[in-house]
């Protein structure tokens, strides 16, 4: 009889189950061509880009893991007043309206990628679509902590395709 797993003379090792071949990747996983560095960091900052339209759905979703993943700390109007920081569990995190913030959205997603000082990456518990629609909200809230007009389907001129179109 066959047992799932078992050890059988006729497969290399007497192993059934095999290692990927060398080479291959996952499904759905695609390269990610920016360090986890100072330089690779200011690089996406300065020439990484959405590929999302700002869709209703896009902006709900962003909004959404926004306030899962990033508005403990960050507050949900991105002012670094989240309720880990009002409780003081930890300090010092900034205001996306800070002076000097050079917020992107290429350094947005980089850093829910890798981290930044004591944030961690968030490339394990968010997708790739995910990163970028939480990206779309948080250039939304720095954009109203500055006063300036948000990203909206009316504001939205770029011919950039969806996340499900690039794959395809």
């Amino acid at each position: 009889s066959y047992e799932t797993y078992g050890e059988y003379d006729v497969f290399e090792n007497g192993q059934e189950a095999k290692l990927p071949a060398e080479g291959s990747i996952p499904r759905g996983w695609q390269p990610y061509d920016y360090e986890n560095t100072t330089e690779g960091l200011e690089l996406a900052r300065a020439e990484l880009k959405n590929p999302l339209q700002p869709t209703e759905e896009n902006l709900a979703a962003g909004a959404a893991l926004y306030t899962i993943y990033c508005a403990v700390c960050h507050g949900d109007k991105g002012d670094g007043q989240g309720i880990l920081a009002t409780r003081e569990k930890f300090l010092g995190i900034p205001s996306y309206a800070d002076p000097g913030r050079n917020i992107t959205e290429g350094s947005t997603y980089h850093v829910q990628m890798y981290g930044l000082n004591n944030m961690g990456s968030y490339a394990s518990q968010t997708s790739i679509e995910e990163r970028w629609q939480i990206t779309q909200h948080v250039l939304n809230l720095k954009a109203a902590l500055n006063g300036e007009p948000e990203v909206t389907l009316e504001t939205a001129t770029d011919s950039v395709t969806t996340m499900t179109e690039e794959v395809m």
